[in-house]
C-alpha cells in the first residue's frame, strides 16, 4: 500500500485548523503546514481558489499519496479521514452517531459563537468591529455560554463526550473551548468541563495550539 503524506493548509490562530493537527498529533501521524493570513486575503487568491479550495477557506488537508493529491476541506472531515479506524472513532454504530452529534453541535451551536466572539475580540479588536458587529455581542455570549453550559451539565455526568475515552467529539469541541476566555467567556464557571480541559491535555500525544 502506497504511503500518505499530509500538508495541512492553515491559520495558526484558528481552532478549526489545530482540531486537524491535535488528531494527526495524538495519531502520531506526521503533517507539514503551510501558513496563511486570511486577513490579508491569502486564501482568496486565484491560486488558492483554483488550486487548494473553491469556497476560499481553510483548513484544508491535502493529501498526497504516490503522484497524486487530494484536497480535503472542512475541519471535522479531515479530522474523521486522519482518525479513520482508530480509537478515536467508537466501533459501536450508536456511540458513532452520537460522536458525530457533538461534532455537529460543535459547527452550529458552538463555534459560531465562541469562536467568532474569540475572533472578533482577541484578533480583530472590538473598536475594529462594524456597528452590526457589535450588536451582535450579546447574542452571541448568550448563545455561547448556553453551549458551554449544556457542555458542562453532560460532562458532569461523564469524563468524555462519549464512551469512556477521548473521541473526536472531544477534539472537536476541544479546540475553541479550551481558548473560549480570549472572547470574554468564564470557563471557571463551569467546572466540569474545566476538568474535562484538563484531561484532554494529559493525553498521551497531545500538542497545544500554539
Amino acid at each position: 500500500m502506497t504511503q500518505e503524506s499530509y500538508l495541512l493548509h492553515e491559520d495558526p490562530f484558528s481552532g478549526n485548523c489545530y482540531k486537524i493537527r491535535l488528531t494527526a498529533a495524538l495519531l502520531g501521524l506526521p503533517v507539514e503546514r503551510r501558513f496563511y493570513d486570511i486577513l490579508k486575503g491569502e486564501t482568496r487568491t486565484p491560486e488558492f481558489l483554483a488550486q487548494v479550495n473553491a469556497n476560499g477557506r481553510i483548513p484544508v488537508l491535502e493529501i498526497t499519496t504516490g503522484e497524486a493529491k487530494r484536497f480535503l476541506p472542512e475541519s471535522n472531515a479531515a479530522c474523521w479521514y486522519l482518525a479513520d479506524g482508530s480509537d478515536l472513532i467508537p466501533k459501536d454504530r450508536f456511540a458513532q452517531a452520537d460522536m458525530l452529534r457533538w461534532m455537529f453541535f460543535e459547527q452550529y451551536n458552538h463555534e459560531p459563537n465562541v469562536a467568532t466572539l474569540r475572533f472578533w475580540l482577541s484578533h480583530i479588536g472590538e473598536p475594529n468591529l462594524s456597528p452590526e458587529q457589535q450588536a451582535m455581542i450579546p447574542a452571541k455570549r448568550a448563545n455561547g455560554d448556553a453551549a458551554l453550559r449544556l457542555m458542562d451539565e453532560h460532562l458532569a455526568r461523564q469524563d468524555w463526550f462519549v464512551g469512556d475515552s477521548i473521541t473526536l467529539a472531544d477534539i472537536a469541541l476541544y479546540a475553541y473551548t479550551h481558548v473560549a476566555e480570549a472572547g470574554g467567556f468564564a470557563l471557571g464557571d463551569y467546572p466540569a468541563l474545566s476538568r474535562w480541559l484538563d484531561r484532554v491535555a494529559q493525553v498521551s500525544g497531545y500538542i497545544p495550539m500554539a
